[in-house]
């Protein structure tokens, strides 16, 4: 092929090239791909939009994401400061639950991102309601909607008294995915101070053991007890998975003093502790 006609060809690829690169810095990023859509709520010239890795708020710990549109403009607000109240209605009272912070996610321009944690639920779903506080531009907002919860399908979240007469609950976060091995066992424990307030406890211990109940209540190897993590404010410890199938978390958990506050041991007597947790898969 001669010169002449090789060198329009390479100029065209050059500028297809140039093209395509420039195409590419321009497509906006999706900054909540791989997430769901729980609720839309709207108010005024707003719309928070509540985001999570499954569609729909269960009880339990509940990682959630969150973008805040501005109706006039359809375009998401980058630099906005929220917080935010659920709170479940008692035919009596009302309550609150553990909760986090909203923080900026991490590399993203629009996504905010905490934790709620729902001990309980009716089973229809109903009975929470969330607030959602948040200041754009140095104008503040709130507004109030009812939410669903759902209740989920094994325990993984536990409300119980202690023997110092406190109110503690305890929730797993991980293992998300369990699997025939040893799983980094991760939990957040909280205490009720008030009916709306639940700080986090730190530096107790919360001993292991997990059992099979079907096949014999037979344990495993290479367990660890759970403690306290400065850095994230939850407890970490190993869980040792030998087979598929339903799995009871027995827990103790004890205080600085190494006190007992709530769970017994499992022996040939005693099948289960009081305080559990249960996995399946």
């Amino acid at each position: 092929m001669k010169l002449k006609y090789i060198l329009p060809l390479v100029l065209m690829a050059l500028i297809f090239s140039c093209s395509t690169d420039d195409n590419d810095d321009t497509t906006p990023h999706n900054e909540v791909a791989n997430l769901y859509l729980i609720q839309e709520i709207t108010n005024g010239d707003q719309t928070i939009e509540l985001f999570n890795k499954t569609g729909m708020f269960k009880t339990g710990y509940n990682a959630i994401s969150l973008r805040i549109k501005d109706n006039t403009t359809n375009t998401y607000i980058e630099d906005a400061s929220l917080s935010w109240v659920p709170v479940m209605q008692m035919p009596t009272m009302q309550h609150s639950c553990p909760k986090s912070n909203i923080t900026k996610a991490i590399g993203k321009n629009t996504v905010y991102e905490g934790f709620i944690i729902y001990q309980m639920t009716n089973t229809d779903g109903s009975g929470w309601s969330l607030t959602i506080n948040y200041n754009i531009n140095g104008e503040a907002y709130s507004v109030t909607e009812t939410i669903e919860v759902f209740q989920y399908e094994n325990q993984n979240v536990a409300s119980f008294m202690g023997t110092d007469d406190t109110r503690y609950i305890l929730a797993l976060i991980e293992p998300l995915n369990p699997s025939i091995a040893i799983n980094e066992m991760k939990v957040g424990l909280f205490k009720m101070e008030n009916m709306m307030t639940f700080p986090v406890v730190e530096n107790y211990t919360i001993a292991l053991d997990p059992r099979m109940p079907g096949m014999g209540n037979h344990s495993s190897p290479n367990n660890t007890d759970l403690s306290f993590n400065n850095a994230d404010s939850f407890y970490y410890g190993d869980l040792s998975l030998t087979m598929t199938g339903y799995w009871k978390l027995n827990l103790k958990l004890l205080n600085v003093e190494n006190d007992v506050l709530k769970g017994e041991d499992v022996t040939e007597q005693n099948e289960s502790s009081s305080l559990y947790l249960e996995l399946e898969f």
